[in-house]
């Protein structure tokens, strides 16, 4: 029974998805200070008030319908999602985008041979398929390297 659970525990799908929730939390604390320390006093600013959820109510009989909370909680959103992308999303896509590119000019200049044949081909290939190429490479070379001590 323990032996069942030391194997569930060490599985890399449960370590990465625990390593994925630590980072979401730091994350979102970093977005959330964003967006109360950076957006909400320039809202505050521009129209006076950085919350507004106290705007727009309406009270009858003791019950209270706010327009303004909800309002304040599609605002937040969108803020928290232009943080996101703007903070997040595009940074990792262009170190993503530089990767890719300094693969391809490292498959290319390997494969300087091949290259007019394999340029269509490799415009078609995914950075992910390119990486795997990469490391199938230096995996064989490894091989060789070590066979031949």
């Amino acid at each position: 029974m323990l032996k069942g659970f030391r194997e569930f525990i060490s599985r890399g799908n449960v370590v990465d998805m625990a390593v994925g929730v630590v980072m979401g939390s730091a994350v979102t604390a970093i977005v959330n200070s964003i967006v109360a320390n950076l957006i909400n006093p320039l809202i505050a600013m521009i129209f006076g008030h950085p919350d507004m959820s106290s705007m727009l109510c309406i009270t009858f009989n003791g019950a209270t319908i706010s327009f303004g909370a909800i309002l304040n909680a599609v605002i937040n959103f969108l803020l928290i999602a232009v943080a996101v992308y703007f903070c997040i999303v595009v940074p990792m896509n262009q170190f993503r985008k530089a990767g890719s590119d300094a693969l391809k000019k490292v498959l290319k200049r390997d494969g300087a041979a091949d290259a007019k044949d394999d340029d269509a081909e490799e415009a078609e290939k995914t950075p992910e398929e390119l990486q795997l190429e990469m490391l199938a490479e230096i995996r064989d070379l490894l091989k060789e390297n070590s066979a031949a001590k």
